[in-house]
């Protein structure tokens, strides 16, 4: 583990196990042990943002560490109606070893969870699903709102149209980010996601 100042109020932790990090300053929010305005879990960093004290704050740290027997409390889950027809996922099955039905067997059959969100407001980073998917070799001028993609070892659904070097695999019509809604966003880091065939 190792920290760092991040301006006059914040702390950014990089840490190998982010989810178990996450959990645990959250569980520390809620007892009253960490008074912090945001908790900001990233690919290999736990940013904690808005603290009174970023100094007393990070002596604390090393001692709050959780251990190897730490557990996340499970997330909520949200169940996810998907089409499976994307344009890559014969690539995925091929890259899987496997054919079209069973890749789609396993995109429903396996329970991701969202590690942390950015690139797009309502973009969530999800892991569980087994092996890295290679990108595109270029970028997609276009993915439209709500493609189901892979990339790496996440798996992520595009909340509005733009770019993207991921594989697409289906497609959902639910609003995953929506301003007018609290919380906008439909997924947050510790939720649990099921991909259900459409």
């Amino acid at each position: 583990m190792r920290i760092r100042r991040v301006g006059a109020s914040a702390l950014l932790v990089e840490c190998a196990d982010v989810e178990a990090w996450r959990a645990e300053l959250w569980r520390r929010r809620e007892r009253g042990e960490l008074t912090v305005t945001e908790i900001v879990p990233g690919a290999g960093t736990v940013l904690l943002d808005g603290l009174a004290d970023p100094t007393a704050t990070a002596r604390l740290l090393p001692g709050w560490a959780p251990g190897p027997a730490t557990a996340p409390a499970p997330g909520p889950l949200v169940e996810v109606p998907a089409v499976f027809d994307g344009e890559d996922l014969g690539f995925v099955a091929g890259h899987w070893g496997v054919g079209t039905d069973a890749a789609v067997a396993r995109l429903t059959g396996t329970e991701l969870r969202v590690a942390f969100c950015g690139f797009a407001p309502g973009f969530a980073y999800m892991t569980g699903l087994p092996g890295d998917v290679p990108r595109l070799p270029a970028p997609r001028p276009r993915v439209p709102a709500g493609a189901v993609a892979l990339a790496g070892e996440y798996t992520g659904i595009y909340p509005a149209a733009s770019p993207g070097g991921w594989r697409l695999v289906g497609r959902t019509a639910v609003t995953l980010f929506d301003p007018r809604r609290e919380p906008p966003a439909l997924l947050a880091p510790g939720t649990r996601v099921r991909l259900v065939a459409a």
